[in-house]
């Protein structure tokens, strides 16, 4: 088993910051229900020494283990930074306490950046951005309202 594959193991064993916020200030959402991939990420703010700075993180997902592994780590990572430190961070740092990614792998860094971009209001394509978390659906709800159809099917019966 290589190192990468342990890490995700570890902790997948015991994720951190797993879990709505009913609190959180801020929230966003990435991601898509027809590849299966989807992540929702919460953020509570704080004031420290006149700063205003992330207080606490969590996250929900539906995707891979590497996807919750990642965010699991991102999560614990953000605790102290401000909006334009965390703002700063690209996939590839956000995903470092695991390892280098392998290349199939390397969107469930870019899953977890994009979440917390929407989240602090950097909107990327594919994604649902509200402060109001009070009205927020949840991230079941945003995958099920994603899949009902937009219209009607007709069905044409051509013949022979």
């Amino acid at each position: 088993m290589s190192e990468f594959e342990k890490k995700v193991r570890d902790t997948l064993a015991n994720p951190k910051n797993q879990g709505e916020m009913q609190d959180a200030d801020s929230v966003g959402t990435v991601g898509s229900p027809d590849c299966g991939d989807m992540l929702r990420m919460w953020l509570k703010f704080t004031e420290k020494d006149g700063k205003k700075v992330i207080d606490k993180a969590s996250f929900q997902s539906f995707g891979c283990q590497t996807a919750i592994a990642v965010a699991s780590m991102a999560t614990e990572m953000l605790k102290g930074k401000t909006a334009e430190e965390a703002s700063n961070l690209n996939a590839e740092e956000l995903s470092a306490d695991l390892g280098a990614l392998p290349p199939m792998k390397i969107h469930c860094g870019q899953l977890v950046e994009g979440a917390l971009k929407n989240a602090l209001g950097s909107n990327p394509e594919n994604s649902e951005s509200t402060n109001n978390t009070e009205s927020s659906p949840t991230l079941a709800q945003s995958i099920s309202q994603q899949n009902k159809p937009s219209g009607t099917i007709k069905i044409v019966k051509l013949d022979d």
